[in-house]
């Protein structure tokens, strides 16, 4: 019961009835205008294009079939008034179809035009077909932005946040597993495993990274999300950082398997390194998961508590970091061999603490938050003179009710 209550949440379930309901929706209202004969099934085919899993990508993608129609009718209405249906003018009538199709930005839906171009001109009654297709496409459209006007698309946050947390515990995992196999002799092949499963973090970024771009597009235009910019930004910035420490940590562990490679006989840290890094590798791990666990979280009482926690765990791992780079210090002058790996590996660690502070979290926060407010200044700023005025306008009025 508790995985098919998942799986109703999942964004291909819902994309699934939702596309099937507003198609059976648009062919019922298709009916109604236009009769049966032919059926008016291009109406199903746009609505089912149209709906899409967020409101934003539905508005975009619905004016941009339309174009796309569109243009391909009107273009066939001119060739078949000009020249009939031979080998050269389909060549040419494709070819013109298809940079239309660029011209009026219909995006993915280029070959559309072609499509329907094709279609008109095939017919002896191009200019009745012209229009049977645009009435169908305008009500396929319409339907499926009603559609989705009405019935919300899901907001996809929460969704996004739970894709970022698994990283972050994967994350940890490694982190954990290093720590664990850091002392005594460790096998190059063990070493090499852990490099493998660093690198296979890249594609686990792929797949968050999706799943945060159709979290970012439901939160647009929905009236649902009061604060949808802020969730965004707080989101994309944490899987930034994420990212970076994913790279650096994919570094380590080559740094770590270099160094295996280089003492096949030997110890790959003295005793007291390893118990040192291994207590450094568990703080990092710690700081890693309460990162991720303060970039999701919505409440304001579970921020703070995971905020304290990563400030707890960020400072147990500067110290143990300084206590290692002492007992490096130390080893590298009884045994100068690879020192070099030593030293990157503190770099490494260093790179990973400073993406993960807290301070830095909030400087970048502020940035973006800046550098949208200016983008969209720039875009609109008819529009920002305008809600600016507004706002001191209600300024001054609340200033003299009190």
């Amino acid at each position: 019961m508790i995985k098919l209550a998942q799986r109703r949440n999942e964004p291909v379930v819902v994309q699934t009835v939702r596309s099937a309901t507003a198609a059976t929706l648009a062919y019922i209202a298709a009916l109604w205008l236009l009769g049966s004969r032919p059926p008016p099934l291009l109406a199903p085919l746009t609505a089912l294009l149209v709906v899409q899993v967020t409101l934003y990508a539905t508005l975009t993608s619905g004016i941009r079939r339309v174009n796309a129609v569109v243009a391909g009718v009107l273009i066939a209405v001119g060739f078949s008034s000009l020249v009939g249906l031979t080998w050269w003018s389909l060549g040419l009538l494709i070819i013109s179809a298809l940079v239309l199709g660029h011209v009026v930005r219909a995006g993915e839906f280029v070959p559309e035009v072609a499509i329907s171009a094709m279609l008109v001109l095939g017919v002896s009654h191009a200019t009745d077909l012209a229009l049977s297709r645009v009435l169908e496409t305008l009500i396929g459209a319409v339907v499926g932005l009603l559609f989705n006007m009405v019935f919300l698309p899901p907001v996809w946050v929460e969704t996004a946040g739970e894709a970022i947390e698994e990283l972050a515990g994967r994350m940890r995992a490694l982190l954990e597993d290093i720590g664990e196999e850091i002392g005594g002799h460790q096998p190059v092949e063990r070493a090499a495993r852990r490099l493998h499963e660093a690198r296979r973090l890249d594609h686990d970024i792929v797949r968050v990274d999706a799943s945060l771009v159709r979290a970012e597009e439901s939160v647009r235009f929905n009236p649902r999300v009061k604060e949808g910019l802020l969730s965004r930004i707080v989101l994309r910035t944490g899987l930034d950082t994420l990212e970076i420490c994913a790279v650096v940590l994919r570094v380590t562990a080559r740094s770590l398997t270099d160094l295996a490679k280089q003492r096949t006989e030997e110890e790959l840290f003295p005793p007291d390194v390893a118990t040192a890094l291994r207590e450094l590798f568990m703080h990092m791990a710690g700081a890693v998961e309460s990162y991720a666990v303060l970039i999701t979280t919505q409440i304001s009482t579970s921020a703070e508590e995971a905020e304290a926690f990563l400030e707890t765990e960020l400072a147990a791992a500067r110290a143990s970091r300084e206590h290692v780079a002492h007992l490096l210090l130390a080893t590298v002058r009884e045994h100068p061999r690879q020192w070099q790996l030593h030293g990157a590996l503190l770099a490494e660690i260093d790179r990973v603490l400073d993406e993960l502070d807290t301070e830095k979290r909030a400087t970048r926060l502020a940035e973006e938050l800046d550098r949208y407010s200016q983008e969209r200044r720039d875009r609109y700023p008819r529009l920002d003179r305008f809600v600016r005025a507004v706002r001191r306008r209600t300024a001054r009025l609340r200033a003299r009710r009190s």
